[in-house]
């Protein structure tokens, strides 16, 4: 049932009256458990540091809101037994009192997508073929970063399998639900974005080759980073030279994104695009320079529901009336969609071969359609892909030189029901595979420009409604840095979902 949210904000922002469901002040409050969830991971990170709290009530905090909630969302498929979480943070907190150098996620919980491998949990991937494997031996390489920063990895997150798909659902975990109406969708594939809008965690990880990280997002009220490729090491094998599919952080607000990206960037001897492209770096106070950005109601003629239309014109209004200067512009996708489709579907099977094809009775009907289209593909397809991923690429380096970012509703629809697969309809135009609703985010991955999804309104039936934002090529941390400067006109990103 749809739940009313509640509002409060982020530590770091003060909402204009008019720009939200509701007004609160800035979070002042003393350490008490029930509201630790809520703070700020940032201000998590800088109160462990000074022992204002210790990681252990904060990991307390953490595991009495999973137990409460948890059973409506459906979102965390693995966790650590609770005392073994609860020496983590001791561990963490005698690190600190003894003076030891602190990561800039000291002390922090994190949960992983159940996409990569983490040491000592299992991993499902979300499909029948894999369910029955043991704990993991070793991290993926951004996985070992977060625990250099100091992060306590403490669970796994629900995903598609193989994250096929922009809401989470599988026939090994169920369905992950939306904590701000349980009748519909979180999203996907990482479906960890609902842990973090459900005050559950602070940060989660994600990951995204066409929505990934941003539909969920924009679902739950939440931000969702698609990085730029190279900046978070990928996972090891042949996947690693592709630029389609990259990781990301995924927090409540963008200076918390900023510093889960700051602990989950650089170079790793094994991944030949992890390079650390565009050093990053916590922001830092922000600036009042003036904000140009290029405005797409519908990237090219999407199909887009009246109540995000409408709120996303809303936004627009928000910002004009803020000093934003907003132009409407046309950006040529001729050729992107087969370009996405093509890369995407040879990664499945780049990734598999002919296994699904195979042994069907393993996996979902669409992985198996995707496997089975991708193996017959030509080279002249595949170069074709190539060169329209290329131009879109150059074509949005040149827009940008003239624009601060690139905007565009977060998805087309508000939370979809959560027992239908994926959306196969949005005013009046019907879709005959999974993918094709997702192509509000499909078009903009074969740019390989960074993209923010992030909270921008309410729309009229009381759901979120977010936003995606295109940043300059490695410019990562200075995307999140206007995020955050637009967190402070809508003033929506601390609006809580109504759980307790």
């Amino acid at each position: 049932m749809t739940t009313p949210p509640s509002t409060t904000t982020p530590d770091t922002v003060s909402p204009s009256p008019a720009s939200g469901p509701g007004t609160a002040s800035a979070d002042t409050s003393p350490a008490a458990p029930s509201e630790l969830i809520w703070w700020s991971a940032t201000r998590l990170r800088d109160a462990v540091a000074a022992g204002e709290i210790t990681a252990v009530e904060l990991m307390s905090a953490c595991y009495d809101r999973i137990d409460a909630t948890d059973d409506r969302i459906n979102v965390i498929v693995y966790r650590m037994p609770r005392q073994e979480a609860i020496a983590l943070a001791e561990e963490a907190d005698r690190v600190r009192a003894a003076g030891g150098p602190l990561g800039p996620l000291h002390g922090i919980p994190v949960a992983i997508k159940d996409l990569v491998d983490v040491a000592g949990m299992p991993t499902s991937r979300g499909s029948r073929a894999f369910a029955d494997r043991g704990p993991r031996a070793t991290d993926v390489p951004h996985v070992r970063k977060l625990r250099e920063a100091g992060a306590l990895i403490i669970a796994k997150t629900n995903s598609p399998e193989f994250g096929v798909g922009t809401v989470t659902w599988n026939d090994v975990h169920g369905i992950t639900r939306n904590p701000y109406d349980t009748t519909r969708h979180a999203g996907g594939s990482t479906g960890g974005v609902a842990a973090v809008a459900a005050g559950m965690l602070p940060l989660v990880d994600g990951s995204d080759s066409g929505g990934s990280l941003r539909y969920p997002a924009s679902f739950c009220n939440a931000v969702g980073l698609r990085t730029t490729p190279g900046l978070v090491p990928a996972a090891s094998g042949p996947g690693a030279w592709e630029p389609h599919s990259v990781n990301g952080p995924v927090a409540r607000t963008c200076r918390d994104a900023a510093l889960m990206l700051s602990a989950m960037t650089g170079t790793d001897e094994l991944t030949p695009l992890g390079h650390g492209l565009g050093a990053t770096a916590e922001l830092g106070t922000p600036h009042h320079a003036p904000v140009r950005l290029a405005w797409s109601e519908d990237l090219g003629g999407l199909p887009v529901a009246t109540e995000v239309r409408e709120a996303f014109r809303s936004v627009r209004r928000t910002l004009e009336a803020a000093g934003v200067e907003v132009v409407d512009v046309e950006v040529d996708f001729t050729g992107v969609d087969r370009a996405w489709q093509t890369i995407e579907m040879f990664g499945w099977f780049s990734l598999l071969g002919r296994d699904p094809i195979e042994h069907p009775e393993k996996y979902r009907d669409d992985f198996v359609t995707n496997v089975t289209e991708a193996s017959a593909y030509s080279t002249t397809e595949l170069v074709e892909a190539q060169r329209r991923r290329y131009e879109l690429f150059v074509r949005f380096a040149e827009l940008l030189r003239d624009f601060d970012a690139f905007v565009c509703p977060g998805a087309p629809v508000t939370a979809p029901p959560a027992e239908v697969p994926w959306v196969a309809e949005i005013e009046g135009t019907s879709f005959d595979r999974y993918f094709e609703w997702q192509r509000l985010a499909c078009r903009l991955v074969p740019s390989q420009h960074p993209v923010l999804a992030m909270p921008a309104a309410f729309g009229s039936s009381g759901l979120p409604v977010g936003i995606q934002m295109v940043g300059r090529y490695g410019r990562d941390v200075e995307l999140l840095a206007l995020g955050e400067r637009l967190e402070l006109i809508l003033g929506v990103a601390g609006v809580r979902p109504g759980l307790d």
